[in-house]
């Protein structure tokens, strides 16, 4: 029987850093630089988690960004409101923001605007029966359940927060210090965008065991059918 393989992926600038993980603590995970979601789509992944959308509001805003906003605490700014399908599909900010704004009765930050591109990317890909092997996952949300659900209070990219979130890693069966990857820039890849593709592997791992946290614990759905939900 082949080896379970659990991938995690998290939007960079050269694309998205993939994560591959055994599941096992003495096995090294791989990080690779893929230019596309169709890459991780076409490995023979058990389970993939990526850090970005999957289904948009039609009607009122995803409640799972409110229950994660609330679960991560200090750091509830790392989770956008997600836009409508509509607004996503828009050419520029201001036209976008007035959609959503007509179809939500709110505007967004334009942090969110930037991830555009790899929105479309994952909607135009996904589907239903793909929903069986692909989940959304939020790193902060992940690491705050490593963190026995216990926000945490530095951000990402401090010296502080780079180093803690190494140690939940490590701390609950994610071999960081074995971790292989080709050498890239920073302008490709940063540091915090491996650890968060990390984080969704890990959670690509629980979620294939059932042992993740889920939000919302009843399923939504969104125009198409798909599941609305944040896994960790």
């Amino acid at each position: 029987m082949p080896e379970p393989c659990f991938i995690g992926l998290d939007g960079c600038k050269a694309g998205w850093v993939m994560v591959s993980w055994s599941g096992r603590a003495d096995k090294a995970p791989q990080a690779a630089i893929i230019s596309g979601f169709h890459d991780a789509l076409n490995s023979k992944a058990t389970c993939i988690g990526v850090d970005m959308p999957i289904g948009f509001p039609h009607r009122t805003a995803r409640s799972c960004e409110a229950l994660a906003r609330s679960f991560v605490g200090p750091r509830r700014s790392s989770v956008f409101p997600v836009p409508c399908r509509e607004a996503v599909m828009a050419d520029n900010y201001a036209s976008a923001c007035e959609i959503n704004a007509a179809t939500l009765g709110k505007k967004f930050p334009k942090q969110a605007f930037m991830l555009f591109p790899k929105m479309r990317e994952i909607d135009a890909a996904i589907t239903l029966e793909l929903q069986s092997r692909v989940f959304e996952v939020h790193p902060e949300v992940s690491f705050c359940e490593m963190n026995s659900q216990v926000p945490l209070l530095h951000a990402k990219k401090t010296i502080e927060g780079a180093d803690l979130r190494r140690s939940l890693l490590t701390a609950n069966g994610f071999p960081l210090t074995r971790l292989r990857h080709p050498a890239w820039k920073r302008s490709q890849a940063a540091d915090d965008d491996i650890l968060d593709a990390c984080a969704c592997a890990w959670s690509a791992w629980r979620i294939a065991n059932g042992r993740h946290t889920i939000f919302p614990e009843t399923p939504e759905f969104d125009a198409r059918g798909l599941r609305m939900e944040i896994n960790a």
